[in-house]
């Protein structure tokens, strides 16, 4: 039995070889460098550091809102189902390389009446998928019993050609690609984290420029109905105040119900309730908790993102494939054995003359299918170039978000101190043209117009403050190279992996 086993051991051995091609990764398709010009940031070509979203998002605040988030966001928890799906269906195929080794065990009795009817009872146990034994029955007109137990291999391939361990390798490159795509749902959270949690900031500036306008245009009305009751100032210009009046309050409503979804939206995010006190009171502070992060560099740095790694890992999937489909056009080379007793007493099962065993290598190979199994070699090939194109895509994508973000990020600067110095002038205006107003100089309408353009002015300054502050949490997620996410190396994965 143990020489048995041994034989089936070796044979298996011998699957080592594999029909895939040998994966060569491809030329990376995007220039060495990023665009460089009057909309984007000269800096000098170097490695980008690994970093730790602590490292970029400063705030205590915003980082207890994240880690709180990294423990009970639902996304996160089906990554990690995946993950766990993935690495169970990679142990599965893996499994099928070597044998499956199944015990059986039985008893059988049998009596003949003096008529030459026959009265059989049979009883049996057994486990996995090996054999039973049998032994012969006793003359007519008596009884016999029958007791076996036998361990054996049932159909057990022998991958001679390595089809088994081409799909061993694709169930392989698939786990891990399900992990790279458990990191880009996690580098996407904290992003959308930071996002949402610079939005409630943004709005909260938005309402406290609301209700000092409402406030303001509270006293312009107040002050206006006295002229027009002591005849100085016309009707028009009461309607006028009252105006600019209701849109600060509509304003105001509406920056109410938006505070309130930007907080419903980081809840949903977080997978809890959120502390308010952990929520930023304005965007002028929020902003500035943003670190810069380096952006000149080698656009090779891509071939660590996440979703690249997951396009690469399921490109080396696809071309284990075609060995598999190769494999299949040669012959399948299949092993049952069973070493086994039999006895028809129990107390001499385990005699030496009792063991019995048997060996049946078989080998088969279909004739005709038609072209099926060449076709098979054509559409893996197929699946192959097309996981090329979208590897290649994905690069070029990511590619195309790092450039789009370093534009922005080359022109923000000069937007923002552009839209301060035009809410200051604004503001300047307001004041004298108000005091003009209450010294007769000017009209309402004047006044009016210059409370209108400092209140746009405000808040245009506050969305490129907040387009200022998005953008470096744009450039951090397109980046992809946040050190939490990173996985030990594996000498098996491709070196994108290990960052």
């Amino acid at each position: 039995m143990i020489r048995t086993i041994a034989t089936a051991l070796a044979l298996a051995a011998l699957g080592g070889c594999t029909m895939a091609p040998k994966y060569v990764r491809p030329v990376t398709p995007v220039p060495v460098s990023w665009p460089t010009g009057d909309a984007y940031l000269r800096q000098t070509e170097a490695a980008l550091p690994s970093v730790s979203y602590r490292d970029i998002f400063r705030d205590p605040r915003l980082q207890a809102i994240i880690d709180q988030a990294l423990v009970n966001n639902r996304d996160l928890r089906v990554a990690a189902a995946n993950i766990a799906i993935a690495r169970a269906t990679y142990r599965i195929q893996r499994a099928e390389l070597l044998p499956t080794i199944g015990a059986n065990s039985g008893y059988s009795f049998r009596q003949n009446s003096s008529t030459g009817g026959v009265n059989t009872g049979v009883g049996n146990g057994g486990v996995g998928n090996g054999g039973t034994g049998n032994g012969g029955f006793g003359a007519t007109g008596g009884t016999s019993n029958n007791f076996s137990a036998s361990v054996g291999i049932t159909a057990f391939e022998i991958d001679l050609f390595g089809r088994i361990r081409s799909l061993s390798e694709a169930a392989q490159n698939r786990y891990f690609g399900t992990e790279a795509t458990a990191r880009a749902t996690r580098l996407t959270l904290i992003g959308d984290l930071a996002t949402g949690w610079l939005t409630y900031a943004s709005d909260k500036s938005l309402l406290r420029i609301a209700e000092q306008t409402a406030e303001v245009a509270q006293k312009s009305v107040t002050l206006t109905r006295q002229r027009l009751t002591g005849g100085i100032a016309p009707r028009t210009d009461l309607a006028q105040a009252q105006i600019t009046l209701q849109t600060a309050l509509s304003d105001l409503a509406e920056q109410r119900t938006a505070l309130a979804q930007d907080v419903n939206a980081l809840q949903l995010l977080v997978g809890a309730p959120v502390d308010p006190a952990l929520l930023p009171d304005g965007i002028e502070q929020a902003g500035t908790t943003i670190a810069e992060l380096p952006a000149g560099l080698d656009s090779r740095v891509l071939l660590r993102r996440p979703d690249v790694v997951q396009a690469e890992y399921e490109l080396r999937a696809a071309n284990a494939e075609i060995g598999a489909a190769r494999a299949a056009l040669f012959p399948t080379v299949s092993l049952t054995s069973l070493a086994g007793l039999a006895s028809s007493a129990l107390s001499s099962l385990f005699t030496g003359g009792a063991f019995n065993y048997s060996v049946a290598p078989s080998v088969s190979y279909p004739i005709f299918r038609a072209g099926a199994a060449r076709a098979g070699v054509v559409q893996s090939q197929a699946q192959r170039d097309s996981a090329l194109a979208t590897y290649e895509k994905s690069i070029q994508t990511a590619f195309r978000e790092v450039s789009d973000a370093l534009a922005r990020r080359g022109t923000i600067a000069d937007q923002e101190r552009a839209q301060q110095a035009l809410t200051a002038a604004s503001r300047d205006n307001f004041r004298l043209s108000e005091a003009r107003y209450r010294g007769g100089i000017d009209t309402y309408l004047a006044s009016l117009t210059a409370q209108q353009s400092f209140y746009s002015s405000q808040r245009s300054l506050v969305n490129t403050q907040l387009t200022a502050a998005t953008n470096l949490v744009t450039l951090y997620r397109t980046l992809g190279g946040d050190s939490t996410l990173d996985v030990a190396p594996d000498d098996k994965r491709p070196a994108s992996a290990a960052k």
